[in-house]
């Protein structure tokens, strides 16, 4: 039973914005019995999971990883460990949440009073950003326990409870003595937009959003369907008029039943990484424009589709056009039915504006979508969207 001060900490962590992703071991899954209980759950527990296991650890740590770069940890109760399970929760987080919303990802390891000897400390990490947009990893340490698996298990739940009240900018002053042989450490690292750029560059964070849409935007956002996203992928070299026009008019068709976004990915299909200045220049357009920016590291639309399911994409026809064609796929148009049939199977659809393709202006229905897809793709009248305007001619005019 919950005392009233780790109640009241409970209940302001579910009034918070914060939407959280759990992953914990050992004890500290009684955490969520008190997370669960209050009122208001719902409003901030995106997923717990428990891997109990030494081989649903390895799993749920190797996940994303080629076999050649995850390393089986030597000890599973580490810091080291709840900071990886952390940056796990909140990549998972990050997919999960509403569009806007805070994310956290929380990792705990620890081990209860068992017959086999201990291995390890007890740690539990946490992964957010602060109000200034800062991704951050912060752990709290704890030494010395003692061995009565019910001191462990109240200690492990109560650690967790601060940290996603911390991180939920809540007070939690419902602190247990320690004793002698029990020791307490705090320590955060916190990284800058370069570095965090870096990470999505390198894999270790699946995206990153840019908020810039108004409050109002995402107040609307979240009126319709908060969870379905509507995007428009580009290079945006540069952004321009006829962009913004054709999310709003995708946005429309849509019946404003999603949050409408732009996509630009850092990693490219045949093209080296951008780097992180090249990034931060796109990103200022979208700044001045006011307009949400996602910075992905997925060039192609199935993991496009993966990592944000249900979304409807909006492309041009010549987009389009290479989107069905099998040299794509290896020259195979099975693995083109395949792999675009897995973009169906999340529940992704594509809008598709006219664009000059070859020379002449071409909308959906000149192109052969295959009939296994035809219902994945939906057209965007001419009538109601036409912008004679690409980023490649007002890249040659500016040489001119």
């Amino acid at each position: 039973m919950m005392d009233g001060l780790l109640r009241a900490a409970v209940e302001g962590i579910h009034a918070c914005p914060t939407q959280a992703v759990i992953y914990l071991s050992g004890g500290a899954s009684h955490a969520l019995g008190h997370l669960m209980s209050v009122p208001g759950a719902s409003n901030t527990v995106l997923e717990t999971v428990v891997p109990y296991s030494r081989m649903s650890m390895i799993q749920l740590l190797g996940k994303g990883l080629d076999s050649f770069e995850f390393q089986i940890p030597t000890h599973f109760a580490s810091q080291q460990t709840a900071e990886e399970m952390a940056l796990l929760a909140y990549n998972r987080a990050l997919r999960l949440s509403s569009p806007g919303s805070p994310v956290l990802g929380v990792g705990f390891t620890g081990s209860l009073a068992t017959t086999c000897p201990k291995r390890g400390d007890h740690s539990v990490s946490y992964v957010d950003k602060n109000i200034r947009q800062t991704l951050g990893i912060y752990s709290y340490l704890v030494k010395g326990l003692a061995k009565s698996r019910a001191r462990r298990r109240d200690f492990e739940s109560f650690f967790t409870e601060v940290a996603i009240a911390y991180a939920c900018k809540v007070s939690a002053t419902c602190v247990p003595e320690l004793t002698e042989s029990e020791t307490y450490e705090e320590c955060e690292n916190h990284f800058n937009e370069d570095e965090e750029l870096e990470q999505l560059i390198n894999g270790q964070i699946c995206f990153k959003v840019y908020p810039f849409s108004s409050v109002e935007y995402f107040a609307e956002a979240h009126r319709s369907n908060a969870d379905r996203k509507i995007i428009l992928p580009g290079s945006f070299d540069p952004l321009h008029d006829g962009h913004l026009k054709l999310l709003d008019v995708a946005t429309s068709i849509c019946g404003h039943d999603g949050y409408p976004c732009f996509e630009l990915s850092a990693v490219n299909a045949d093209k080296p990484p951008m780097t992180v200045s090249q990034i931060k220049e796109r990103v200022k357009q979208f700044e001045r424009v006011g307009k949400t920016l996602i910075i992905s590291a997925q060039p192609y639309f199935y993991k496009k589709a993966e990592l944000f399911p249900g979304s409807a994409f909006v492309i041009g026809a010549d987009t389009a056009v290479r989107l069905i064609h099998p040299k794509y796929y290896y020259g195979s148009y099975p693995k083109m039915l395949e792999k675009l049939g897995r973009c169906k199977s999340t529940g992704c659809i594509f809008l598709v504006g006219g664009r000059e393709v070859d020379g002449a202006f071409k909308v959906l229905e000149d192109l052969e979508i295959p009939e296994e897809l035809k219902d994945m793709f939906i057209p965007i009248p001419e009538e109601k969207f036409r912008m004679d305007i690409s980023s490649t001619e007002i890249r040659k005019r500016r040489v001119t």
